[in-house]
């Protein structure tokens, strides 16, 4: 029996559904509320539902996965150029529809409770940094107005601030200098909250395996250990390294005609918070790196810094997929053998 394809465009309140009948090959279009539309799949046949993978997505594919059925989810990048004429939700839901059935598309693995509450903190930590870069650059500013000269980096800019408003205290007025204390005691809340967030990711990383082993591999620390195992879900959703590479926008952009094709700089697709976790650990490597290693020194030796550090930064991502993928220990001298 031929299983039915539906494809459901996702909102908060009211929900489009598109499928055809496999018996009749009538083309079916319905509107569901939230409550309709678990007691829709509760009550059909093991099924293919495909989604876009958006806001809720992952929390709907756990449900209908809890109900039998197969659940796809599309990047929305993808389901666009299937849109016909004007954008509507009936439109979108045929879009979706076509998409998942078109062969060699790319879908994302559905993420559990667990991963998604770990790329909560993340996403919180991320927020409290820049609100912390914020406030910092604020009183950097400001205070230049009037002859500071502060260094450069935020804990030495923290650790000289005191030492400016002694100075200035007689030039600005009391409430000003209570302004920028108050905001000084701001930044340190937030220093508060952003270690309490690592904190919590420390815990759950000691009760993660894969996680432990990914921070085996240079230039793989804490957030980038945590937030890959979170962000990747099923790593054989990818079929290689070089694929889940190309997902974080690691390799260079294409362009060609005539059978000549030209590389340009990496495409930046993905996942921009982990890209810039790996590239931030791949410079780090550079930098600093305790055992020397040949294939960096001759990549350095002949390329940009910049250029090494995201050839680095590729090559972690290749290392992580495979660990995960085939449940192995990072090697350091690990020799990989032709197929």
């Amino acid at each position: 029996m031929k299983i039915t394809t539906f494809g459901l465009d996702l909102a908060k309140r009211v929900f489009q559904l598109h499928w055809v009948e496999t018996a009749t090959g009538e083309i079916c279009r319905r509107q569901l509320s939230r409550a309709q539309l678990k007691e829709f799949f509760a009550n059909r046949e093991a099924s293919e539902i495909a989604m876009e993978a958006c806001g809720s997505a992952h929390y709907w594919g756990r449900l209908f996965q809890g109900l039998g059925h197969e659940v796809k989810l599309i990047p929305g990048q993808f389901v666009r150029p299937f849109v016909k004429s004007n954008k509507t939700d009936a439109a979108d839901a045929q879009a979706i529809w076509e998409a998942a059935q078109r062969p060699g598309m790319k879908f994302v693995a559905v993420k559990s409770e667990g991963q998604q509450s770990v790329l909560m903190l993340h996403r919180m930590r991320e927020q409290l940094v820049k609100m912390r870069t914020m406030q910092t650059n604020q009183l950097h500013g400001l205070l230049y107005e009037f002859g500071a000269e502060l260094p450069k980096g935020r804990h030495k800019v923290l650790e000289r601030i005191p030492d400016e408003l002694a100075r200035l205290e007689n030039a600005l007025p009391a409430m000003v200098i209570e302004a920028i204390r108050s905001q000084l005691q701001r930044i340190e809340a937030l220093d508060q909250d952003i270690a309490e967030l690592e904190h919590k990711l420390a815990v759950w990383k000691r009760e993660d395996e894969a996680a432990k082993r990914l921070m085996a591999i240079p230039g793989v620390g804490l957030l980038t250990a945590t937030a890959a195992v979170a962000m990747i879900g099923d790593a054989k959703t990818f079929k290689s390294g070089r694929e889940f590479a190309a997902f974080l926008g690691l390799v260079p952009r294409q362009s060609g005609t005539g059978g000549r094709v030209k590389l340009l700089g990496i495409s930046k697709r993905g996942d921009v918070y982990l890209r810039t976790l790996l590239i931030h650990g791949a410079r780090a490597v550079a930098t600093h790196q305790k055992v020397r290693d040949p294939w960096l020194e001759q990549l350095l030796a002949r390329r940009p810094f910049n250029a090494a550090v995201v050839a680095l930064a590729n090559k972690m991502a290749r290392t992580i997929w495979a660990l995960l993928a085939h449940d192995r220990t990072y090697q350091a001298d690990y020799v990989a053998k032709a197929a």
